[in-house]
């Protein structure tokens, strides 16, 4: 019977310290949305789990239309810094319209 492992750790926050949203609402920094960033620390842990799944989705998703408009190098795994890019959705609706 295998048992089951106990976490010891909450999850951490994503936050990175940027703490600014653009137009959308979408932090600039951690790309969590104002409702998956307000009281992350009182958020179940099933639930805080599913938010970094959703992050990790979306920096994928930014990083293949960054890639596909060649903003940024084809073998970036990496989203360009806050300093350099201030608003990555911001510069992707750009290019939309």
């Amino acid at each position: 019977m295998a048992q089951e492992q106990i976490e010891l750790f909450s999850i951490p926050s994503p936050c990175i310290g940027v703490c600014e949203s653009n137009r959308l609402g979408y932090c600039k920094g951690c790309l969590r949305s104002r409702e998956e960033r307000f009281n992350w620390h009182s958020k179940p842990e099933f639930e805080q789990r599913r938010i970094i799944e959703l992050l990790a989705k979306r920096k994928v998703r930014l990083l293949n239309q960054l890639k596909q408009r060649q903003l940024i190098a084809p073998e970036s795994n990496d989203l360009p810094s806050f300093e350099l890019q201030p608003d990555l959705f911001e510069q992707i609706d750009k290019l939309d319209n």
